[in-house]
């Protein structure tokens, strides 16, 4: 492993690096702006990796399900075979309720249903909104399944409101490429929000 040596004096100022480390791995291919958008769809390619922000999203519909699914054929189906595990942590602005539990909810079992990856605490408040990020791992390959990890922090609906911290990690089980993803809520638009999306390899 080679070390990494700083070629300025201040970080502010750094331009380049020297040493088996790049700048520029992650690539940013694209990104879409909610408004009151009933979907939120994206073209996945070769990358090894990709990895989706999700800034400030804000639900239409109060306690809806934020969710996603892959597709194999170019967007005509979203209807993945996936199985997952999913859990929680969360605490209320009062201080009065700490939880830290595994969410039955949220997680699948060869199931080709849509992946929760925020489930039923989305609050549509005004001051209301998540943010967070999905890796999907190697959507391109013939020959494995399709791992992704997801993580998600949320003001919720509820009164008080407090901020929950949800896990979800899973693998499209097939072999097929995959070739699209799409993001939406299980009641309402997507009100208002952006998600970025990189590419690795």
């Amino acid at each position: 492993m080679s070390l990494i040596k700083l070629k300025n004096n201040a970080l502010d100022n750094l331009t380049s690096f020297e040493g088996s480390a790049s700048l520029g791995d992650m690539v940013f291919i694209s990104s879409a702006t909610a408004s009151s958008s009933a979907s939120i769809e994206f073209d996945l390619g070769s990358y090894k990796e990709y990895k989706f922000f999700f800034v400030s999203i804000h639900p239409q519909t109060d306690q809806s399900n934020f969710l996603f699914n892959f597709s194999t054929d170019n967007g005509s189906n979203y209807n993945v075979t996936k199985t997952s595990t999913a859990f929680n942590a969360f605490h209320r602005e009062n201080g009065a309720t700490t939880i830290f539990s595994y969410s039955t909810a949220n997680d699948l079992a060869q199931s080709t249903a849509d992946q929760i990856c925020l489930g039923g605490d989305a609050g549509n408040q005004n001051d209301s909104a998540f943010s967070g990020m999905l890796q999907v791992f190697n959507p391109s390959s013939t020959t494995y399944v399709k791992h992704y990890i997801n993580r998600i922090n949320a003001t919720t609906y509820h009164d008080p409101p407090y901020s929950v911290d949800t896990y979800v990690a899973g693998y499209a089980n097939t072999t097929s490429a995959l070739t699209n993803i799409k993001f939406q809520f299980d009641s309402g638009n997507i009100d208002d929000g952006k998600i970025l999306m990189f590419g690795l390899n």
